[in-house]
């Protein structure tokens, strides 16, 4: 079997760190712009995992119009934004056959439940900051979130 690294190199020692298969992992992480790329073979485990700056996000009506262009960064500052408090998956509803916890429009009291984001098999329920409306919703239902995204508007 020929070692995947340099050509004619030989593969690294046992217990040994592949530097050119961590080097060549993360530039596939920033090409493809993933927050982090896992590598397994055999017992040789290999996580790179990077800080992604938040994306810009759309306005609610870009969430039900995909046509609609996206907002300036600065334009969704506001007091009211909601923002994710972990990495994971978001998740609008308790179930696929369930209604959404809020729509736009939706009054909400401080302590009411938005959303839910899973991060690793554990459900974390976000929930409203302030009584107000919902005036934005920033996330599609199954949609990975970083730290700190924007997430709702709340007004």
């Amino acid at each position: 079997m020929k070692y995947a690294g340099s050509k004619g190199a030989a593969p690294p020692a046992e217990g040994s760190l592949d530097t050119e298969l961590v080097e060549a992992l993360a530039k596939i992480a920033t090409r493809l712009g993933l927050s982090e790329i896992e590598y397994a073979r055999g017992d040789t485990k290999i996580r790179i995992a990077r800080q992604l700056a938040p994306a810009a996000v759309a306005p609610a009506a870009a969430v039900a119009a995909p046509a609609a262009p996206a907002a300036p960064a600065a334009e969704i500052e506001v007091a009211g934004l909601v923002k994710s408090p972990m990495v994971g998956t978001a998740y609008r509803r308790a179930s696929p056959e369930s209604a959404p916890f809020v729509e736009i429009g939706s009054s909400v009291k401080a302590g009411d439940k938005l959303l839910l984001v899973e991060a690793m098999k554990t459900f974390n329920e976000i929930v409203a900051p302030r009584a107000g409306q919902v005036t934005r919703i920033l996330i599609e239902d199954g949609a990975p979130v970083e730290y700190g995204q924007p997430l709702f508007v709340i007004e």
